[in-house]
């Protein structure tokens, strides 16, 4: 794939891997804080607190569950409940180091668990500490050898911070355990692409499709082919029939209106219409999917729309800082707004995020 149809926003990620973990891993530590507290509380405005902030987590609030989580720690029944959330929480907001601190000193007492290593690895990851971050997640398997969500999660937070490479290492450390896992070939072959490789990755895009057809994953996998191939027209009319065939969510919402931008929508058109709401409705789905907020935003820069487009350009910037391409429209923007010491801004941040890419190589792991 080229890198101007990269820099538009058409490879998705899977899943926001944080965001994931908030709704999943947070269930049984919320349970079982819930059972402790009823009969052994220790300061009830703590545990009110406690309860505030795990709600907050599940939600993807984790900037504002922070502030409870920490009223909370120290101070209830289920301290474990108070310091998994809170981990979650700095992980979520781009905190590694202080999620690191809490992880390390859970696992050091009695909670050395695979969902403790799961955040671990993504935080080191974060922190760019590769070896650290496999070391995490082999404790995990070792754990959870058959945990396909482990795998694709770290792969996630992988394709976050742009490790292809460490990537492509996490999958086929899951690949070892579940050789039949068609959302691990899909996201080998996704990783495969990125690097480059996409003669490596066309027959994982095959596979993942011939393990789980008419699938999400199957229109998924056929789907990025398609636009790694650079046939646009093929990638819409697949996506077109993932969305008749039911699988319509935030994640082909947003393919379909991002690949009618690329096609060339352009305001006034029926396509253009259709891409805008493609992406409104896959926003307003998960609002923390940066991928469509980026795209909406800059939707709305070609329509005029340019307070519009800088509020979503704002939300994608805070969900994906290290992302080029926000800041180039942001730039847009705030120039039309005559907003220029903001437009400045955003071409600085811009010229440091390319100079920190062409660095970047040094640090992935072979």
């Amino acid at each position: 794939m080229n890198a101007r149809a990269r820099c538009c926003g058409i490879v998705p990620i899977l899943l926001a891997a944080t965001l994931a973990l908030a709704t999943s891993l947070t269930r049984g530590v919320s349970a079982q804080s819930d059972s402790v507290a009823s009969s052994q509380k220790k300061d009830p405005a703590a545990e009110t607190a406690l309860q505030k902030g795990i709600a907050l987590t599940r939600q993807g609030r984790f900037e504002e569950a922070i502030a409870p989580l920490l009223q909370a720690r120290g101070k209830v029944a289920e301290e474990y409940a108070s310091e998994f959330n809170l981990a979650l929480c700095y992980l979520g907001t781009g905190q590694y180091g202080q999620a690191i601190e809490i992880l390390n000193g859970l696992r050091s007492g009695d909670h050395d668990t695979a969902a403790v290593n799961n955040l671990l690895a993504q935080s080191y990851i974060g922190s760019r500490e590769q070896e650290k971050a496999l070391e995490a997640l082999q404790r995990a398997a070792a754990q959870t050898p058959k945990d396909e969500s482990l795998y694709a999660y770290v792969a996630d937070s992988c394709t976050d911070h742009n490790e292809y490479a460490l990537g492509l290492r996490v999958v086929e450390i899951g690949l070892e355990h579940l050789p039949d896992s068609a959302r691990l070939h899909y996201e080998r072959g996704m990783f495969l692409a990125r690097l480059d490789r996409l003669e490596e990755a066309k027959p994982e895009f095959d596979r993942a499709s011939d393990l789980a057809p008419g699938s999400d994953i199957a229109y998924l996998a056929s789907v990025q082919e398609a636009l790694y191939e650079e046939d646009f027209q093929k990638a819409l009319r697949l996506v077109r029939g993932a969305i008749e065939a039911g699988h319509r969510d935030y994640q082909m919402l947003s393919l379909l209106g991002t690949i009618l931008m690329h096609v060339g929508a352009t305001p006034g058109e029926a396509t253009f219409t259709e891409a805008r709401k493609a992406l409104e409705d896959s926003v307003a789905a998960q609002p923390r999917y940066s991928t469509a907020q980026i795209a909406l935003g800059k939707l709305y820069l070609m329509e005029g729309r340019t307070k519009d487009a800088v509020s979503h350009l704002e939300i994608g910037r805070n969900l994906e800082p290290w992302n080029p391409s926000v800041y180039t429209s942001l730039a847009t923007a705030y120039r039309k707004l005559g907003e220029r010491e903001k437009a400045r801004e955003c071409i600085s941040v811009l010229s440091a995020l390319l100079r920190g890419n062409d660095k970047a190589g040094s640090r992935i792991v072979p």
